[in-house]
């Protein structure tokens, strides 16, 4: 029998820790949830390797270090409104809700509804990703659970005042792990790394035509 749980807890050690993971809710949760039962059955003997897991046409699931470095870097607390987008497998998602926050999971792929409906302490929600949710906004915090090109307004809208948004933003090819804040005048990015992860469609920016 595989020891998952010795296995997770040296993912955190060699893989969360060394990238700067240290909010004690991430640590926790990532050290306690098991990864593995959000991988497709023929992955689950990789699931804490650094590297991105394929969940289908189009589609996969971040490595560790990224999704840990998502968590940290928005900082969810136990009560705040967290909307994940791409909610895929529901990795992310349920990280929050073991966290104790409430979470809006946002889906359009029916491959991954079965196992997001069993999550405890998720609303799930099926319907385009670039649309999030706005019924249940204003966030506290938004994550969007893959490489993308740009943040739909729709989805900046639905963030609370104070509130924090965080992805991966594809610039010339390069993923840039990005955090945003909400001020009264906007939305403030940073970029704080750079890293492969698995783009999620439906945020490409409009092509230009140059002659």
């Amino acid at each position: 029998m595989t020891d998952f749980a010795d296995i997770r807890r040296r993912m955190v050690e060699s893989q969360l820790r060394p990238q700067g993971v240290v909010d004690p809710f991430v640590l926790e949760a990532m050290s306690t949830l098991p990864r593995e039962d959000y991988v497709p059955a023929s992955q689950r003997e990789v699931a804490y390797a650094d590297a991105i897991i394929p969940l289908g046409e189009r589609r996969g699931l971040p490595t560790c270090s990224v999704t840990g470095r998502l968590l940290n870097a928005v900082a969810a607390r136990p009560d705040e409104r967290v909307m994940v987008v791409g909610a895929g497998t529901g990795y992310a998602a349920a990280l929050f809700a073991h966290m104790g926050c409430r979470v809006t999971a946002v889906e359009n792929d029916p491959l991954f509804a079965d196992n997001l409906a069993r999550l405890t302490g998720v609303t799930l929600v099926s319907g385009e990703l670039a649309a999030g949710h706005a019924a249940n906004a204003p966030y506290d915090v938004i994550v969007i659970d893959g490489a993308i090109e740009q943040i739909p307004p729709a989805i900046v809208e639905q963030l609370g005042e104070g509130g924090r948004i965080a992805t991966v933003l594809v610039e010339r090819g390069v993923g840039r792990l990005t955090l945003g804040f909400k001020a009264p005048h906007g939305v403030g990015y940073s970029s704080f790394g750079d890293v492969g992860c698995p783009a999620l469609p439906g945020f490409a920016r409009p092509r230009v035509f140059t002659f």
